[in-house]
């Protein structure tokens, strides 16, 4: 069909059908749905455009996710596989960033308590917390965020931006993270590095005071032992571009509290059946884990980033 296009203008469309084997209806309903492509294509990218806005660097497979319903109601079908390949022909692909560097400051005479989470099955929401600290860049100088996360729901429990790596901070999103706490009557585990902030006696003192709280930290800084708190990191780094420079603590602070918002509402995780954290919170019971192992070609391999296969 598309030697026909080309050809149109040397001869009449009924000789070029006749040489080429094709009805003239035939061309004009290849026509007709590659306009049609052309159109699904556009609508697909400002839709993924808008949702990109608060989610910059969000993946194919949580894109996919997010955009069925709004296809369906304009009778669009687009399987992944084509959905990544619009995103490469528009320059669209999420390429994975670098490592960053590590916060863990564990030589310190503080007691280390003792890695409880080792065989820990996780079936409800605030059975286990995880936390860690990493960089932002603010102007020219390195500032600071601490996150405390749910493992079963993924939801941001408290967080805390500053431009220091001191106690109080810590303190701070731990209180947010106990004043969110709705199940107190259960057993709670919180899970850290070794470092000495998580190790400090106002830390430990503000979760000791708490009830049915344990504390469980790493044992030799392998970030494999605190793997879904630094898979949180990554996904603030990558997926919301957390690691921009700010022009001010007070442009990240509020910055990042948009991006926490933005996780707990809106970004379906594969690893909680595609809910939000929000959403996942509020169930029980173990939760469907929707990514996979994909094998394809390094065009689109990028798109991998977001499907979470470390969480």
């Amino acid at each position: 069909m598309k030697e026909l296009r080309e050809l149109k203008n040397r001869a009449s469309l009924k000789d070029l059908c006749s040489l080429f084997g094709h009805s003239r209806q035939a061309y004009y309903e290849w026509g007709n749905r590659e306009q049609e492509d052309a159109l699904e294509q556009a609508i697909i990218i400002d839709l993924v455009r808008h949702i990109r806005q608060d989610i910059p660097r969000i993946g194919s497979r949580a894109l996919h996710f997010m955009l069925q319903q709004q296809w369906e109601k304009q009778g669009i079908k687009c399987g992944r596989d084509r959905l990544i390949e619009i995103l490469r022909q528009a320059e669209m692909l999420i390429y994975p960033k670098r490592k960053y560097t590590q916060t863990t400051n564990s030589r310190h005479h503080f007691y280390k308590y003792p890695n409880l989470i080792k065989e820990l099955e996780i079936n409800r929401p605030e059975q286990l917390w995880v936390s860690d600290l990493t960089y932002i860049r603010v102007q020219e100088e390195w500032n600071y965020v601490i996150f405390i996360t749910d493992a079963y729901s993924h939801k941001m429990m408290g967080f805390r931006v500053d431009d220091n790596m001191k106690t109080d901070m810590c303190v701070q999103a731990l209180d947010m993270a106990l004043a969110a706490r709705t199940k107190r009557e259960q057993p709670l585990i919180h899970h850290s590095d070794r470092g000495v902030q998580y190790c400090s006696k106002g830390y430990v003192q503000g979760l000791l005071n708490q009830p049915n709280i344990q504390i469980s930290m790493t044992q030799n800084g392998d970030p494999l032992e605190n793997a879904l708190a630094e898979r949180v990191n990554g996904i603030f780094k990558n997926t919301y571009n957390m690691d921009q420079r700010f022009e001010s603590l007070i442009e990240a602070q509020e910055a990042i509290a948009k991006m926490v918002y933005s996780y707990n509402n809106v970004r379906p995780h594969s690893s909680c059946d595609m809910m939000t954290p929000n959403e996942a919170h509020q169930g029980t019971g173990a939760l469907k884990r929707r990514w996979k192992t994909y094998y394809k070609k390094a065009s689109v391999m990028a798109e991998e980033l977001g499907s979470e296969p470390s969480s």
